[in-house]
């Protein structure tokens, strides 16, 4: 009896461990700059595909982590900025920053990469992003910004989880924000490099 109890304790052991093994197979995720990043979410009841994840820096300093999800892979910026449905770009902070100073890099990353024409055509949506960052004092090392585009709403920004002033309607100016990072000038070379996963076999 107390061998039978010892076999099905160490059935119930494998069966348990092998659940395990199956459960990081599917939460797989790519590490950048030490932290994680899903190689799947879910965005608006649809599953979005981790594109890929590279480190901001600035100098010698590690700014933040981001990560960039569609539904699709696509190596092409033009691709990318014309590809329907939800879209994610997750940034996790790696160091404290003023935010008013993390809004304004944001800004001039778009006026490096958007024509002057199409900043005009946008300025209302624009003035409206860079009032969002007067709503938060400061980042945190471990803070999570996301900026989510979703079709038939616009383009949401959260901190932590929690959204952040209200959604920006217009569909193009989210293609604008993701020129900051995959423009023909972008903020980190090596960043663009990783978010559109030129690394990835």
């Amino acid at each position: 009896m107390r061998h039978r109890n010892l076999t099905l304790k160490m059935q119930l052991s494998i069966l348990f461990s092998n659940l395990l093994l199956a459960g990081s197979a599917v939460a797989a995720t790519v590490t950048a700059g030490g932290q994680p990043f899903d190689d799947t979410i879910r965005l608006q009841g649809r599953e979005l595909r981790l594109n890929g994840a590279g480190v901001r820096y600035k100098a010698i300093f590690s700014v933040y982590s981001a990560g960039l999800y569609l539904g699709e892979k696509h190596r092409q910026p033009a691709e990318i900025y014309a590809v329907p449905g939800p879209k994610r770009m997750r940034i996790v902070m790696l160091r404290g920053v003023n935010a008013d100073e993390f809004g304004q890099a944001f800004l001039a990353g778009i006026e490096q990469n958007v024509d002057k024409a199409e900043r005009e055509r946008l300025a209302a949506p624009l003035a409206r992003f860079g009032q969002l960052f007067s709503a938060i004092p400061e980042l945190k090392k471990g803070d999570v910004l996301a900026l989510d585009f979703t079709p038939g709403q616009g383009t949401a920004v959260s901190l932590n989880g929690k959204q952040v002033g209200e959604v920006i309607a217009e569909p193009a100016f989210y293609s604008m924000l993701l020129k900051i990072w995959l423009g023909e000038h972008p903020a980190d070379t090596k960043l663009k490099s990783a978010l559109l996963g030129e690394g990835d076999s």
